[in-house]
């Protein structure tokens, strides 16, 4: 088990890749990563630790483990969380040890977090492939907050506030990719994972007896 502060290890070419996929509130994460899931069935989800309280429909274990604070605080304290955020009042985290054994096994992982984790999983884990999840324009980003209808007009101010800001460190990205559609958004990170799978660096070590290299 990793110490506090310590990056996750490398464990060689044959692990999973793990996919952190992050963005403006609103931009579409849930719903991008679901559709994703759906056309790439064997991408493990890793379901995030939140203190927020559960929106209609939403599972708790499925969507979320929806956990209070003092119980989010203790997670912090026994190191059991890979990242941790507090956003907008309310804490999001991911379980680390779920992540590491489940890349470890060869599958890919992806998690769809905020900003603020997705730097906390970037030093841990900088072989890690950040994809940054854009809306077409801020209206638009608007229009999708307001359109939730569970957040008042000071809220929808403060989420159009933090955007801006979390558009800032899209450079800390290896991909960024624009939400216009669903579909599309889906078929462009399908095809930057596939293109992931298939560097030299993920594929020369089955070929080393070939080229004489071992």
């Amino acid at each position: 088990m990793n110490k506090p502060g310590d990056e996750i290890e490398d464990m060689g070419n044959d692990n999973g890749l793990l996919l952190v996929l992050s963005g403006p509130s609103g931009v579409g994460k849930g719903t991008v990563c679901s559709a994703l899931r759906q056309r790439m069935k064997d991408i493990v989800y890793s379901v995030s630790v939140t203190t927020r309280a559960p929106r209609a429909g939403e599972v708790d274990g499925v969507n979320y483990f929806f956990r209070t604070k003092q119980e989010f605080e203790r997670m912090i304290e026994q190191d059991e969380l890979l990242e941790w955020a507090e956003y907008v009042g309310n804490y999001y985290g991911t379980p680390r040890r779920f992540v590491e054994e489940t890349l470890a096994s060869g599958r890919d992982v992806i998690l769809e977090i905020e900003v603020q984790g997705a730097m906390q999983v970037k030093r841990k884990f900088p072989q890690g492939i950040f994809l940054f999840l854009a809306p077409p324009d801020l209206e638009e980003l608007k229009n999708r907050i307001v359109g939730r209808g569970t957040e008042n007009e000071e809220a929808v101010r403060k989420r159009m506030e933090a955007a801006l800001a979390e558009l800032e460190l899209m450079n800390q990205y290896d991909y960024v990719v624009v939400n216009d559609e669903v579909g599309q958004a889906c078929r462009r990170i399908e095809a930057i994972i596939i293109a992931e799978h298939l560097r030299k660096d993920r594929q020369i070590h089955k070929f080393r007896k070939w080229l004489k290299e071992e």
